[in-house]
């Protein structure tokens, strides 16, 4: 049985020395399982919060029904971020350093921050959004200590959740005629990736679970049904699931995310 402290403190030190694991846990020991990975994850955000930085929000896992099917998930998996891996875009452009990283990804995605907690049918999109304070284009970049990418859910939840960074673009207030516009174009809207200038992904709000707002009702309810879980609540960013295929990303490179059929605004980050 693999001890939490134990691994949290082996992860811990991976990301310092900018080293792979030798193995997944999951790969040691076939009984890791998603609740031994939320104890190592809650134990990592216990030492996070020790050297002096705070939780800031969640990102989303697997938001995608087909995969929970070939993974036997329930439902989708989560992991926290900090307020020191978090920065807003300055008119739709950011910089950032990879060198700490270790193989680092990109991911276009849709960024929400709370205004209260959400307590309505986590099915209606208009009741989601009701807890919504703003939505914006973002890019969550993710990052993995395991070799050749190859991990398991729980390997996911136990390794910061492959957090890496989040970049947030410029936020679109919601007032009630912008929430009823929303409920539909989050469903339907397309984004396109493009690296220095060329298109190399295509993707649509219908691969977060539909919507990216049924994917923030979907994990309200997830975190809500796992004991000692911190709620979401109102201050919350919620980081919903890539929109494209995640794409390896070197310094040199720009990366932009535009989107149509919804009205955000695109965002780009300079690789460094």
């Amino acid at each position: 049985m693999i001890d939490a402290a134990s691994l949290a403190e082996e992860l811990m030190a991976a990301s310092a020395k900018r080293q792979p694991l030798d193995a997944a846990p999951s790969a040691r020991d076939p009984s890791f399982d998603l609740n031994a990975a939320y104890r190592v994850a809650d134990e990592l955000t216990r030492r996070v919060r020790a050297s002096g930085h705070e939780t800031v929000g969640v990102k989303v896992g697997f938001a995608n029904k087909a995969v929970w099917r070939a993974l036997k998930l329930e439902t989708l998996v989560w992991g926290p971020m900090y307020d020191h891996t978090v920065q807003y875009a300055t008119n739709g452009h950011a910089t950032l350093e990879i060198s700490r990283m270790v193989s680092p990804k990109i991911e276009p995605e849709i960024v929400f921050k709370l205004k209260r907690s959400i307590t309505g049918d986590r099915a209606d999109p208009a009741a989601v959004l009701d807890a919504v304070e703003w939505v914006a284009l973002g890019f969550e970049v993710i990052d993995c200590p395991f070799p050749d990418w190859k991990f398991q859910p729980a390997d996911f939840v136990a390794a910061f959740g492959l957090h890496a960074a989040l970049i947030v673009g410029t936020p679109l207030r919601i007032d009630e005629a912008a929430r009823q516009t929303l409920v539909d174009a989050l469903a339907k809207f397309q984004v396109s990736l493009l690296k220095d200038g060329q298109a190399v992904a295509e993707g649509s709000g219908r691969n977060s679970l539909r919507s990216p707002a049924l994917c923030l009702g979907e994990l309200a309810f997830a975190m809500s049904a796992r004991p000692g879980t911190e709620p979401l609540d109102a201050g919350a960013l919620v980081s919903s699931g890539t929109l494209t295929e995640s794409q390896l990303i070197a310094a040199g490179e720009t990366w932009r995310a535009e989107v149509s059929g919804i009205g955000l605004e695109p965002v780009s980050v300079r690789i460094v």
